[in-house]
């Protein structure tokens, strides 16, 4: 795949999704920058784990909803590595089990920070050194629920299609230079934050949510991470603007 010695970023990259993102990548070559808010043990020994497998990876601490994080994630990998190749927008929150006319407007705020003006600075960030080369990848991941509007999830709701939108602008804007923008939209994955949210559900509704959907069964991060791999590769050299689901063939509910 004519990944090895290329460099990515993934943000949240210490547990869940993010953390079976960067294995997967480091598997395939990439030189990685991790990052993390609060879960310095767990990223920390992450990092040791790429290590004695013969990878390169760099531990940056940034709390994603403070804006200046953007700007000082990418310095990093650039003093670093010097290039990036690739940004894996992963990192989320979320504030499940409330009613859109209920939601506080700090936690509005703060939902929509992390989830979509975060990934937006972020961009801002690594593309003067991707039009520099004239190549990159940035995948953002999105969520199921863009198909869906489930009730009582209305800021990540409208996070998620404001991160899509963004996806498919960008991808018009700098198609001409070389770097492809993709969002990948999960469905149900063995997360923590599924965990939180199937909790406020209660374990009746969330049997039911779970078998609503076509495959009978939750997602595992590493199946996200198969098709971040495939985004990230020059396999998906003509692939730009899309936003795949890969949900298991979609909760009904």
């Amino acid at each position: 795949m004519n990944t090895m010695g290329r460099v990515a970023i993934v943000t949240g990259a210490s547990r869940g999704i993010g953390r079976a993102i960067a294995r997967g990548l480091a598997e395939d070559g990439f030189r990685l920058v991790i990052n993390y808010r609060n879960r310095e043990k767990e990223a920390r020994l992450f990092a040791e784990e790429i290590r004695d497998s013969g990878g390169l990876v760099k531990t940056v601490q940034a709390d994603l909803e403070k804006p200046e994080a953007a700007t000082g994630l990418a310095r990093a990998a650039l003093e670093e590595f010097g290039q990036i190749d690739v940004l894996v927008n992963n990192a989320g929150t979320h504030l499940p089990g409330t009613r859109a006319a209920e939601v506080p407007a700090k936690e509005w705020n703060r939902i929509l920070q992390v989830n979509l003006t975060s990934p937006f600075l972020l961009i801002q960030a690594v593309l003067p050194s991707m039009r520099a080369r004239r190549t990159g990848a940035i995948i953002n991941l999105s969520s199921n629920v863009v198909q869906r509007f489930p009730a009582l999830s209305a800021p990540y709701t409208v996070s998620k299609c404001g991160l899509d939108a963004l996806t498919r602008v960008l991808s018009k804007e700098e198609g001409m230079n070389g770097i492809r923008i993709n969002s990948i939209a999960p469905g149900p994955i063995e997360t923590d934050m599924l965990r939180e949210t199937l909790d406020t559900m209660g374990p009746e509704r969330s049997q039911a949510f779970i078998l609503s959907v076509p495959l009978q069964r939750l997602g595992r991060p590493e199946e996200i991470a198969e098709m971040v791999r495939f985004l990230a590769s020059d396999k998906a050299s003509y692939i730009t603007g899309q936003v795949f689901f890969v949900n298991g063939g979609g909760p009904g509910g």
